[in-house]
């Protein structure tokens, strides 16, 4: 599967933004998906889960309650939608994929296919 991120941006402080993820190929709902993140200077981390099917989801503690994952299997997309964005949320945002059925994973291993990022800047 390829996947191709898009929607970042620069923002201010407390803004929001929607990040989209499509994935190519007739099997995305086989997909476990998950958002990762890359600061300047620091390592990948993760960020959000959701199962294949959509039914489970899983965040980041520095993002619950402001981020929404979300998939569209009709459309082979998934979304991230970031609001009360904050300056620590700067990063380069990441959309990875996994074969597998209703489970999530949050460790940056587990995924087998990656896109290609998308900057997320969020000024004070």
């Amino acid at each position: 599967v390829q996947l191709q991120a898009s929607g970042g941006g620069l923002v201010q402080d407390g803004d929001s933004l929607r990040l989209s993820c499509a994935a190519s190929g007739r099997t995305f709902s086989t997909y476990v998906m998950g958002w990762f993140r890359q600061a300047p200077g620091k390592e990948r981390e993760f960020v959000s889960a959701i199962t294949n099917s959509g039914t489970l989801t899983n965040y980041a503690d520095s993002v619950k309650g402001r981020f929404t994952i979300s998939r569209d299997n009709a459309k082979n997309t998934v979304y991230l939608q970031m609001n009360g964005l904050k300056p620590e949320d700067t990063a380069v945002y990441y959309c990875a994929a996994k074969i597998a059925n209703n489970i999530y994973y949050t460790n940056i291993l587990s995924y087998d296919y990656w896109g290609q990022g998308t900057q997320v800047t969020v000024s004070s």
